[in-house]
């Protein structure tokens, strides 16, 4: 038992790590902040399969067989934390009420949006993000943008724009896409 304590423990665990990082590899690796705690599980394991270890086939079989086990059940656990948590988030632009154009974003109390930081200040003293950001967007989706930032609600801005349902809402999508507000960060 002792030869392979030493085996394994020699040079700062070394061939511990190599048998975790090799089965690590098999599911995509992991995040270097989380290598830590399945070198900690190794730990557990291999305390575990040394006591039950009855000699009968080699015993670098027999661990990596357990190690690959416990690992499997880590990342399974994990994953279906992450899956849990998707499950309960919900997207700003999920449609709500009785209008068919409000969302959720519509509703949340905010004192900051980026229709106000676009509209707080004369054109001409907007820094180079922000004309970049405006430059992305359409006529009509500017005119939506400057109205949500007056304080219209959903349905004057369509009435006052002559616009349907639908092209309202894709006003919305644009104004608040990933490609469209990226360049203010």
């Amino acid at each position: 038992m002792e030869q392979i304590l030493h085996a394994y423990y020699d040079d700062n665990a070394k061939k511990l790590h190599r048998v975790v990082d090799r089965i690590l590899l098999k599911y995509g690796g992991v995040p270097e902040k989380d290598l830590d705690d399945f070198y900690s599980l190794a730990n557990e394991v291999f305390a575990d399969a040394i006591k039950r270890y009855e000699g009968t086939r080699n015993f670098d079989t027999f661990l990596y067989s357990c190690l690959l086990n416990k690992i499997k059940s880590e990342m399974t656990r994990r994953n279906r934390i992450k899956r849990g948590a998707d499950r309960i988030t919900i997207s700003l632009d999920a449609l709500i009420g009785e209008d068919e154009n409000t969302t959720v974003g519509d509703v949340i109390a905010d004192s900051v949006t980026v229709e106000k930081i676009v509209f707080e200040e004369k054109e001409e003293s907007f820094s180079k993000r922000m004309l970049l950001y405006l430059s992305r967007l359409s006529k009509l989706q500017r005119e939506v943008l400057k109205r949500k930032t007056a304080g219209y609600l959903p349905g004057e801005i369509r009435k006052d724009l002559q616009i349907s349902k639908k092209e309202y809402a894709e006003c919305n999508a644009a104004i608040r896409s990933y490609r469209s507000v990226s360049v203010l960060f």
